[in-house]
């Protein structure tokens, strides 16, 4: 995946916050029909038999037809695959979707047209029902592209990230072998003595993050206070996430 920051309008953003409603609404509602389905019934309704009952849906409530059916459709399509992976031993068992932790959908079928290079350092792509979307065009995005996804973390920040299947790297052939040890002080401890640590918060950010743990700790549930120091307490983890990642 290959993962670009995405500058949408205040008008696109309420937009993308809809799809991710529905993507979210329609997981939820896999999730309640499979807890409720009982052995006796037969099994459990698939994609295929989901995608017919999500177009009566659609038919019956505006709030769905008012959506992109893509959008939804590929929601059952994650679910169906979580579900396959659950089975398979491999993965949990799916679990509910909430507002505000799990904001993202993903877009199928996307035609060359759909990405384009606008300036140097802007890119822009199509998304159903809300239009042409700025994103920052850091590097070249990959050539045939068939889907991708549009995510927002907790901090606020939407990033668009496109899926597409890398070229191998070569392996160096010199058949030497180096030991890989993971852990909490060191991030990783090679073999040959290399010791490689990933960069966290500084000092004055991380007293500013348990500064901020108690601020939220006495905040009321439900408050504009608590939401503004849960916002400021999401920006210093992304900040932390990113430096980890780079």
């Amino acid at each position: 995946m290959s993962r670009y920051r995405l500058q949408p309008t205040p008008v696109q953003e309420q937009a993308l916050l809809q799809h991710c409603g529905h993507a979210r609404f329609v997981w939820n509602l896999a999730i309640e029909q499979h807890a409720c389905w009982r052995p006796s019934r037969g099994p459990a309704p698939r994609f295929a038999e989901q995608c017919r009952q999500l177009t009566q849906a659609r038919a019956e409530f505006a709030r769905l037809r008012a959506g992109s059916v893509t959008v939804q459709q590929q929601a059952l399509k994650d679910f169906h695959q979580a579900m396959s992976h659950f089975f398979a031993g491999t993965h949990r068992r799916p679990t509910w979707r909430k507002a505000g932790r799990h904001e993202g959908f993903r877009i199928v079928a996307v035609k060359p047209g759909d990405v384009r290079r606008v300036s140097r350092r802007v890119g822009q792509v199509k998304i159903p029902k809300v239009g042409w979307v700025r994103f920052r065009w850091s590097r070249a995005v990959p050539d045939g592209v068939k889907s991708f996804r549009v995510t927002r973390d907790r901090a606020g920040r939407w990033h668009v990230a496109f899926a597409a299947i890398p070229n191998p790297i070569p392996a160096p052939g010199s058949g030497e072998v180096v030991g890989v040890d993971r852990g909490v002080a060191v991030a990783a401890a090679l073999s040959t003595g290399d010791l490689l640590r990933v960069p966290g918060l500084r000092e004055t950010e991380r007293a500013r993050l348990a500064r901020l743990l108690r601020q939220l700790a006495r905040a009321q549930r439900g408050s504009k206070r608590r939401a503004r120091v849960k916002a400021a307490i999401a920006r210093l983890k992304a900040r932390e996430t990113d430096r980890r990642k780079d």
